[in-house]
């Protein structure tokens, strides 16, 4: 069995999780997988370590593309995925069911977590700017260079936590509140695409036409993103 070497957003851990061994049958692909988020990634990438295929957002693929990086024609879109707010199981639900209702559960927070590099983290960082409420919830937040930030409601050190749903469903002992208003959101695009450097493209190629297939795009549902 060929081995490729995957590295991936953090946002599709649990997919790959639930997915790999179906993928590695079907395609006789054995996949190397390490995680972390596209702003850690980039780096890596560019720094020269060596990887088959990756799973990016669209626009770090995008950089990755015009850079030479990443082969154009191998590039697929794979998932959409929504920032949600999560607490700790057996607590209330806040409500978020609206801007004015987010805003004022935000600033009742005693702490909040969220990540720096992470997609999910960038746009809330945004986020609590254009509510003019930045100052105040950052003065309370946990922010975390990368990982899941769900983690920290169950040591209580922040009794909400926010990310990609499909990481937050990675964290047990926690329940999801639920998606940030969509009115508000913007949903980041998951894209995959072989490497310029791929040392088994023909292997890479079967893995993204599996991952872009219908039996993988149900998985992607169950792990909380939108195919």
């Amino acid at each position: 069995m060929t081995t490729v070497r995957m590295l991936s957003t953090l946002g599709l851990l649990g997919a790959m999780r639930s997915v790999t061994a179906a993928c590695e049958a079907a395609t006789g692909v054995q996949i190397d997988a390490d995680f972390a988020p596209t702003q850690a990634l980039l780096p890596r990438l560019r720094g020269g370590e060596i990887a088959d295929l990756v799973i990016l957002t669209r626009e770090g693929l995008d950089q990755l593309i015009g850079e030479g990086r990443v082969i154009a024609e191998s590039a697929v879109d794979l998932a959409r995925s929504y920032v949600g707010i999560a607490v700790r199981a057996g607590q209330p639900h806040p409500n978020i069911s609206d801007e004015a209702a987010l805003r004022r559960t935000l600033r009742e927070a005693k702490c909040v977590a969220y990540s720096r590099l992470g997609a999910s983290g960038i746009y809330f960082a945004q986020l609590i700017e254009r509510l003019g409420i930045a100052g105040e919830v950052n003065a309370k937040a946990i922010v975390l260079p990368q990982g899941l930030t769900a983690e920290r409601l169950l040591t209580g050190e922040a009794d909400l936590a926010v990310q990609q749903i499909s990481e937050l469903k990675q964290v047990e002992g926690i329940e999801i509140v639920g998606p940030i208003p969509h009115e508000l959101q913007t949903p980041s695009l998951f894209s995959a695409g072989r490497m310029a450097t791929a040392r088994n493209a023909a292997a890479a190629d079967r893995l993204l036409r599996y991952l872009a297939s219908d039996e993988a795009a149900s998985v992607l549902r169950q792990s909380g993103l939108e195919p």
